[in-house]
This record gives structure tokens, C-alpha cells and sequence, in this order.
């Protein structure tokens, strides 16, 4: 096995099943990088380092007692301050649920925990997971490990930099409008936003309501490799409650075993967004090992929806449901019959993209327009700009380049494939056919492979 600090949560859990080294030891080795790294970063921001210690413990009983069962067995890992940890405060970066205490697991932190993870705590997040970046009045600010003047992203980024720092192989977190991709993005991890509904989101709710779920919303794993967000997906996807009583889980697996006779739509444009000079550039050249290695590559398609309409009933579906419990003036967003018609387009635009990827297997395009951008204090994204190539665009624009996928219910994985010139990490957008998370995931193994 490779260095335990920067090992794979396969190996890891390889090593405590074999005997090599123990829950224990691997739990207080993560401890001690936490207490060590995360002063300067502030990725870990709920700490619950005894449970873990005790848990860890009760791992290496059940080992003595030969059971050694679990995909997970002794990972150390963390979870989004979004998720229902019994005798945790989840918060969601708010604070009149300060002191909000759920008493239940979510469904995936259970998940997890019946795979054999040690749950070391919490990872920072934006109020109400509405940010690009990960800072909010109850837990400060999470600086990006890449470069500490600037964001890790968010709303997952404390788990992107608790993984990109080294604490800990794999993070659980959660993707409404680029939430895990984003992050993975700005700190050069890998990050997977599953098939909507694929990952069940009960015990991840906004605080006091009742778990009837969110649309567009969905839960999913970062990870130091592509083959530990494929393991992740093992642990966790499956339906939950009553559709458990009657429906069964079998993805399909990867459109193509590597690269030769890969089919790829690469997209660098969108008609709302754009990418700089150095993120466009890096999808060139990974175009360019791609063709190199026998895949084949179409610079446009009749086929893709329009994405100047999907994107505008996008925002519109996410505003709905972001300003949920808090509607101006007393009224709702938008009628119950408008909300009905937004339904009917997408589904008009499902059957678009089903129609492409008979054409191709994954669609390449960039998680966000930049590297990670500096921190900011201004709350209000209408008088933010970024910096694309010198110029001042606006803030708000960059939602486009997630928003495909999320409209759509697709799923996309982001994976590490360069350096700006700055150093920053750049990560590629896979999107792929619904319910073909592992083509995505596929994909991102073989451009991991190209890179080592």
C-alpha cells in the first residue's frame, strides 16, 4: 500500500481488512493531519473526534471477531455540515439553527457507517449551501489548500479542501448548482454529482422541514481518485423507505471498458458563460490525448438541447426552490401551473439529451469558467464580477456551466486534468446519459490513468 496519508479509501480499506494496520491507527492519523493542517485552512468545522476514536475502536473489535465486511472498513472520512450526524448541530451555516440538534443519521451517513467509515465530523459549508464559497457566521471562512487567498468553492467546499489538504481520502456532500463539482474543481480533486434520485437525500433537508426532498438536488461523494467516487456510489446508491420494499438497484456499467472508441461532444463554448483562455485551453489538450488514445471527438451537435431556454427554466425551478419559507412579500415565487410547466420542459429536454447521448457517451465541458477565484466578502452575487482573460463578467453567469446536467438529472464527474498558469488546479466536466454515472466515472479513471 502507498503512503496511509495519501492512500486511496480502497487501500485503505484493503490494509484494515488484511491486518496491516487498524481502525485505530488510521483514525488517529487522520486526527492528527486535521489538528496539524486545518488551523490554517478551516475545512473541518464540527469535530467529533472521540465518537470517531470510539467507532474506529469498534471496528477493529468486530475484525478480531472475523468481520471483516464493509467496502469502507476503517476510512476515515468527513460529511457536509448539511447532513443530520445524530448529536451533531446541523446548521447549514444559519444561525437560528445554532443550536439545532437532529437525533437520527441521515440515511447516507448510515450508509456509511454500515460500509465501516469512521465519521470524524463535519466540513464547512455557505449559508444555506448558497455560495461558491464556504464561509458563514457560525464557522468562519474555509480557504482553498491550493492557494489560501482564494475560495475552495462551495457549498462542499470544506470537504474539497479536507480532501485536497490531505485530511481525509473521500468527503460526502451534496449538488444543487455545482456544489460537489465546483469545489472539485477549484481544489484538483474528483467530485460526483449522481443521476437525480440515485442517492436518497432523507436526513439532508434545510432545517424544520420534513424531508420531502428537494428537487434538482443531489447527494454524492469528492474523493483523492476516480475509482473511490465509483466505490462511494456502491455504498450509497439504492433506493430508500418505502421504494426499497419493491425496487432494486442495477446500473448499467461503463459505455466503453478505456478511451479507443470513447465518443465525446466537447463543448468548451455556452451561449451565457464563458471560460478563460486557460480552462479552454486544458480541454484542448485532454481532447487532444483523448484522440491520441482512439476517441473520437465532435466539436458541435444539432442534437444538444438549447441551452440558452433550458437554462433560463434552470434558474428559474432553482430560485423556487432556494427561496422556499422565505417568498417576497408574503407570496409565492411562481404558480402552482407555472411550476407544472417547467416540469413539462424538462422533460421535453430529457428526451433531448436522450437523443444526443444515443450519439455520443460523455459530453466534455468545463465545472466553472475559472480556477478558483479570490475571496470575497460581498454577500450579494448581482455586484460580484469575475476576471475571465481581464475582463469583468458577471458573477451569476458561471451557473451555466453546471446547470446542464442539474436541469436534466444527469450525471457528471469532474476530474483534475491541469494546472492554470497561476498553479491552480482546472478539472473537466464529464456529463454523461442518466443513470450512466458509471460511463462518467468510467471516464474520469481513464484521464486519471493518462496522469500517472
Amino acid at each position: 500500500m502507498r503512503d496511509r496519508d495519501t492512500a486511496t479509501a480502497a487501500q485503505l480499506a484493503a490494509a484494515v481488512r488484511a491486518g496491516e494496520v487498524s481502525a485505530r491507527e488510521l483514525c488517529d492519523a487522520a486526527i492528527a493531519r486535521i489538528e496539524r493542517g486545518d488551523g490554517a485552512i478551516n475545512a473541518i468545522v464540527v469535530r467529533d473526534f472521540e465518537r470517531a476514536r470510539e467507532q474506529a475502536s469498534g471496528r477493529d473489535r468486530a475484525i478480531a471477531r472475523s468481520e471483516t465486511a464493509g467496502a469502507l472498513l476503517g476510512v476515515p472520512m468527513t460529511v457536509k455540515e448539511s447532513y443530520n450526524v445524530a448529536g451533531l448541530p446541523t446548521t447549514w451555516g444559519l444561525p437560528p439553527f445554532r443550536d439545532y440538534m437532529p437525533g437520527v443519521d441521515a440515511v447516507l451517513v448510515q450508509r456509511l457507517k454500515a460500509a465501516g467509515a469512521v465519521i470524524l465530523g463535519k466540513s464547512n459549508v455557505p449559508p444555506a449551501l448558497a455560495d461558491w464559497q464556504s464561509s458563514n457566521p457560525i464557522h468562519g471562512t474555509t480557504l482553498n489548500p491550493r492557494d489560501p487567498t482564494r475560495t475552495p468553492g462551495g457549498s462542499s467546499g470544506g470537504g474539497a479542501a479536507a480532501v485536497a489538504a490531505g485530511f481525509v481520502p473521500l468527503e460526502l456532500g451534496s449538488d444543487i448548482g455545482g456544489s460537489i463539482r465546483v469545489p472539485a474543481h477549484f481544489c484538483g480533486v474528483f467530485g460526483h454529482k449522481p443521476s437525480f434520485n440515485l442517492l436518497p437525500s432523507r436526513g439532508h433537508a434545510f432545517p424544520g422541514t420534513d424531508g420531502a426532498g428537494i428537487d434538482l438536488a443531489v447527494c454524492g461523494p469528492l474523493a483523492r481518485c476516480a475509482a473511490d467516487l465509483d466505490l462511494a456510489l456502491d455504498v450509497l446508491a439504492g433506493p430508500d423507505g418505502d421504494e426499497a420494499n419493491g425496487y432494486r438497484l442495477a446500473l448499467p456499467s461503463p459505455r466503453v471498458a478505456g478511451i479507443d472508441g470513447l465518443r465525446v461532444l466537447l463543448l468548451d463554448t455556452h451561449p451565457l458563460a464563458r471560460a478563460d483562455t486557460a480552462t479552454r485551453d486544458a480541454l484542448h489538450r485532454l481532447a487532444g490525448e483523448l484522440v491520441r488514445e482512439g476517441a473520437q471527438i465532435e466539436p458541435a451537435s444539432t442534437l444538444l438541447p438549447d441551452l440558452v431556454a433550458s437554462h433560463k427554466a434552470y434558474v428559474t425551478m432553482l430560485t423556487t426552490i432556494t427561496s422556499y419559507g422565505a417568498p417576497p412579500d408574503g407570496r409565492p415565487v411562481i404558480s402552482a401551473h407555472e411550476w407544472i410547466g417547467l416540469l413539462h420542459r424538462r422533460a421535453a429536454v430529457r428526451r433531448q439529451w436522450r437523443a444526443l447521448f444515443e450519439t455520443i457517451d460523455v459530453l466534455l465541458a468545463p465545472a466553472f469558467g475559472t480556477p478558483a477565484f479570490p475571496l470575497t466578502s460581498e454577500p450579494d452575487w448581482r455586484k460580484r464580477t469575475l476576471r475571465l482573460d481581464g475582463d469583468a463578467t458577471p458573477f451569476g453567469d458561471q451557473l451555466a456551466w453546471s446547470g446542464m446536467a442539474t436541469f436534466a438529472g444527469l450525471p457528471a464527474t469532474v476530474a483534475p486534468i491541469a494546472k492554470s498558469p497561476e498553479g491552480l488546479p482546472i478539472g473537466v466536466q464529464i456529463i454523461g446519459a442518466f443513470l450512466h454515472d458509471r460511463t462518467t466515472i468510467g471516464v474520469a479513471q481513464q484521464i486519471e490513468s493518462l496522469r500517472a
